[in-house]
């Protein structure tokens, strides 16, 4: 089990930047893949980007290729969600988990608790 929380979040405009970052608890952060979910506001929580153990390999999501980049370093139990080009519809409550690597909610056992991005236009 890993316990995660989530920081970094808040306002920003259009166009503009934000890194998350997930700072773990636990000797066994580096056991776990690492993903990024968010949730707007009425809609169901989507799949952001995903990242492998070793940090080998990501998955992103269509809507932010291109855009975000997910990163970690185990050394320092941290995960990283780098969002750049951020447009109005990237705002959510964005939440840390660990678990398989996936893009499936499901695959993922433990959770952060989330922090609010909001992107004004």
């Amino acid at each position: 089990q890993v316990q995660l929380v989530e920081s970094g979040g808040g306002l920003v405009q259009a166009g503009g930047s934000q890194r998350l970052s997930c700072a773990a608890s636990g000797r066994t952060f580096s056991s776990y893949a690492i993903a990024w979910f968010r949730q707007a506001p009425g809609t169901e929580r989507e799949f952001v980007a995903a990242i492998t153990r070793s940090g080998e390999g990501t998955l992103y999501a269509d809507s932010v290729k291109d855009r975000y980049t997910i990163s970690r370093d185990n050394a320092k139990n941290t995960g990283y969600l780098q969002m750049n080009s951020l447009k109005p519809a990237d705002t959510a409550v964005y939440y840390c988990a660990a678990g398989v690597f996936s893009a499936i909610a499901g695959s993922y056992k433990d959770w952060g608790q989330g922090t609010q991005v909001t992107v004004s236009s």
